[in-house]
């Protein structure tokens, strides 16, 4: 077994997706009101254009050339089993939204788009995309949990193919001479991150940034210690906030986390510049290219032993947007289910490290990476970040990235949280 995996247990993540930009990324969250009126104008008007019968598109934010090419290869695949072309238009994560948007008031969306599952609920309650199940696609299989994922009031608009979740990575050769035994709780974490910061070095590096990242980072301290998205001032989110204060406070934080994304808390722990980190298992292929950094996995420290660790849900759904023309949407969904059938996720998960969405399809992962086998078991029980506010989720994340950056630089946690609230609950 690869050294790289010795100490594996995996916390119940986007992403959307960030191998470097999968994941989560940073995203800009369209006017709600713009999104309506868009959507429901190409919906109502069907395509503007004239389409080749046997030629479909699926927009994806796929830019990395292995993501690409692994897509590719996927749609291949499909097409060649269901006698047509599917053609793959890749974008940067931030602009599949304002994409879809522009695209749908020129009438001109593709066949299938896959956005994030933080986004998806936005276009959905727009009415803009086609619910899956009418179109033939079942939710056997496929943990609750995850059937949420790509759900929004309870009709199933998106499929996963592949989700995520976050963990605790630390350098281990870091740990051991430093005689430090993984942190299990927020104590043990703080602590353990104070006594290794020193030098260039610091204890911890995560993404508080004031976008989608740093929010998706929060929500398993958040979550742990009881808070939730509905009550942001809670005393529970004000503690999570508190603790991240106090890691900065200690030193064990760079200052600059307010500006980190996920793959720049990556950069910083491969370059020898944190001895741990918060983060994904889609930046394993990126730590796997230096050979010389012996590095494992745990679950993110919860507030007292005998705590849950929840984590959210991350990754990308497979949509099928509402243009009107149901011959194209009929056909289109058969184009979801052939990527999002067993073989094809599996083989998607195996190169993305990512685990399989479908149960069948996960045993089989758990068989072929029996080092990963515990993430399986964590993402099947991972929390939705839309689960409980659909569409509302933008605002609640807006506000929350401005909370971050004003207690993070000073502000008390209780007054940057209160206002946070008064955003999330007035849109503005």
């Amino acid at each position: 077994m690869s050294k790289r995996f010795t100490s594996l247990a995996l916390t119940a993540h986007p992403p959307a997706a960030t191998h470097r930009g999968r994941g989560r990324s940073r995203r800009a969250v369209a006017p709600f009101a713009a999104v309506s009126v868009l959507v429901a104008g190409a919906a109502l008007t069907g395509c503007g254009q004239q389409r080749d019968a046997d030629v479909y598109t699926v927009m994806n934010s796929s830019t990395d050339e292995s993501y690409h090419r692994w897509d590719a290869e996927a749609m291949a695949r499909c097409g060649k089993q269901l006698g047509i072309t599917i053609e793959q238009q890749s974008v940067p994560a931030s602009q599949v939204m304002t994409k879809a948007l522009r695209m749908a008031s020129s009438k001109s969306l593709p066949d299938i788009v896959q956005f994030d599952a933080s986004e998806m609920p936005t276009f959905a309650d727009a009415g803009g995309l086609v619910d899956l199940e009418s179109l033939g696609l079942s939710t056997d299989g496929i943990p609750e949990g995850i059937v949420d994922f790509g759900s929004y009031e309870g009709t199933y608009y998106g499929a996963a193919r592949s989700v995520n979740t976050l963990a605790l990575f630390y350098n281990k050769d870091v740990l051991d001479k430093a005689g430090i035994e993984v942190p299990a709780t927020w104590a043990q974490l703080r602590e353990s991150a104070e006594k290794l910061t020193q030098g260039n070095q610091y204890g911890l590096a995560l993404s508080a940034g004031g976008a989608e990242d740093g929010v998706f980072q929060f929500t398993p301290f958040m979550w742990s210690n009881g808070g939730d998205e509905t009550d942001l001032d809670s005393p529970q989110v004000v503690e999570a906030l508190d603790y991240w204060k106090g890691l900065l406070k200690d030193g064990s934080l760079s200052k600059s986390t307010v500006n980190w994304t996920q793959a720049d808390v990556n950069d910083q722990f491969m370059a020898g510049n944190a001895a741990m980190m918060i983060n994904g298992p889609w930046q394993v292929e990126t730590l796997n290219t230096d050979k010389s950094l012996d590095w494992g996995i745990a679950p993110i420290p919860v507030p007292e032993a005998g705590d849950d660790s929840v984590g959210p849900l991350g990754g990308a759904v497979l949509t099928v947007p509402n243009t009107g023309d149901e011959a194209r949407e009929r056909t289109a969904a058969k184009i979801v289910a052939c990527l999002a059938s067993e073989k094809e996720q599996l083989t998607y998960a195996l190169n993305s490290w990512m685990v399989p969405a479908n149960a069948k399809a996960a045993a089989v992962w758990r068989e072929k990476v029996p080092e990963l086998d515990s993430l399986a078991d964590q993402v099947a029980v991972a929390r939705s970040r839309t689960a409980k506010l659909g569409a509302g989720w933008s605002s609640v994340s807006l506000a929350l990235q401005s909370a971050f950056q004003s207690a993070l630089t000073g502000q008390s946690s209780e007054t940057a949280l209160k206002r946070a609230q008064q955003r999330a609950t007035s849109g503005n």
